[in-house]
């Protein structure tokens, strides 16, 4: 798991730096936002950013750790609703569907992170492939009661079907891009 790289006293202005920095983080891009903005924007001094945070790397890793922690309450409530296999895979898809929905959808934010920081061993890059070992895990784990033998390669199928939505969803119309990952994932199970 991602070591913890901030401050654990919890504090209205981390509230406010972790909230805004993950704000225009997503909608901006990473290294094109400078530290003094999301000081700036959040209305804290340069010396409750740096209490908080040592540098604009710790920020980023508590925006992703942030990011990853709402995802996973996010799948397991929906993964708690569902009642049997099918349904808890359609909770998945459903998921990644309601995502490309979002009109404020500008790409899976740990896809992005990965792009500005491909250094495997960089703490950024660390922290977006701890979040994709959870979300393969977690797949493979709902599809297990229905691919026995097989999980592994569907998992793996199903993790690239959501890669390619989450970079698709961007790029074309997401409600039709949506729709092809829905049929790509009933052919995942089909074939399984």
């Amino acid at each position: 798991m991602a070591t913890r790289t901030s401050s654990a006293r919890p504090s209205p202005a981390r509230d406010r730096l972790l909230q805004t920095a993950s704000r225009i983080f997503y909608t901006r891009g990473i290294h094109s936002v400078g530290v003094e903005e999301v000081i700036a924007t959040a209305g804290v001094t340069r010396s409750t950013m740096y209490r908080h945070f040592p540098g604009k790397e710790e920020l980023v890793v508590a925006y992703l750790e942030a990011a990853s922690a709402a995802e996973r309450q996010r799948l397991e409530e929906a993964l708690a609703r569902s009642d049997g296999p099918e349904a808890a895979v359609a909770a998945l898809a459903g998921a990644v569907v309601a995502q490309l929905s979002d009109p404020a959808y500008r790409g899976c934010a740990f896809l992005n992170a990965a792009a500005e920081y491909p250094d495997v061993d960089h703490p950024v890059h660390r922290a977006v492939l701890e979040h994709r070992r959870w979300y393969a895990e977690t797949v493979a784990a709902t599809l297990q009661p229905l691919t026995g033998r097989r999980t592994g390669a569907a998992a793996e199928l199903f993790v690239l079907l959501r890669d390619g939505a989450m970079a698709a969803g961007c790029l074309s119309d997401p409600a039709e891009v949506g729709r092809v990952f829905r049929r790509g994932v009933d052919g995942l199970l089909a074939g399984a």
